[in-house]
C-alpha cells in the first residue's frame, strides 16, 4: 500500500520528518529530528490462543504494564506478537510498528487500543510504514484516517508501570 497516496486520497494532512532508520525509543531520541506532536511507542499484541491481535499506541515514554493490561482488556494472556504476524496482518517489519499500518489491516483483525493522553493530544507522530521517516498528523486528521480504514479506537488510560 501506498501510504503517501491513501492519506491524500483521504484528505489527510501531515508533515514528513526523513531520519536514519531506528527502532528503539533512545535511538528516535538521538536520530530523529526535532517535531511537534506527541511521540507514540507501539505494541503489537496477541492474545493467548493467537486469535485476536491488539495494536496498543502510547506515549513514548510509558512503560506498559501488559498484565495489567491484560486484565483490563478482559483477555487472559496477552504477549508480542511475532514478526510474521506483524507483517500479515500491519505489513510491516518490526521497527516501523505504527498506527498507520492499519492502513493494511483490510479485514479488521486488530483492535486498536490508544492511551487517552494520546489520543488527546494535538498532534502525534507515526512512521509513514517504514522507520526512516516519521509523520506529524493532528489529532483532527489521526481521526479521518481512522474513518477512512474503518478502525473505531478504545481510548483508555493503558496501565503503565515503573520503567
Amino acid at each position: 500500500m501506498d501510504i503517501y497516496a491513501f492519506l491524500d486520497a483521504h484528505g489527510v494532512h501531515y508533515r514528513r520528518y526523513d531520519h536514519p532508520a531506528v527502532y528503539t525509543v533512545e535511538q528516535a531520541r538521538r536520530l530523529a529530528p526535532p517535531m511537534p506532536g506527541t511521540k507514540t511507542k507501539n505494541l503489537f499484541l496477541r492474545n493467548r490462543n493467537g486469535r485476536q491481535h491488539y495494536l496498543v499506541v502510547v506515549g513514548y515514554d510509558k512503560a506498559v504494564d501488559l498484565k495489567a493490561l491484560t486484565r483490563a482488556l478482559e483477555e487472559r494472556k496477552l504477549g508480542f506478537a511475532s514478526p510474521e504476524r506483524l507483517r500479515r496482518h500491519l505489513g510491516v517489519e518490526p521497527g516501523a510498528v505504527s498506527i498507520l499500518g492499519l492502513v493494511n489491516d483490510t479485514a479488521h483483525a486488530v483492535r486498536l487500543v490508544i492511551d487517552r493522553e494520546v489520543w488527546e493530544a494535538e498532534a502525534v507522530s507515526a512512521h509513514p510504514l517504514v522507520n526512516t521517516s516519521t509523520l506529524v498528523l493532528s489529532h483532527t486528521d489521526l481521526e479521518r484516517f481512522l474513518a477512512a480504514t474503518g478502525h473505531q479506537p478504545r481510548v483508555m488510560d493503558v496501565p503503565g508501570r515503573e520503567p
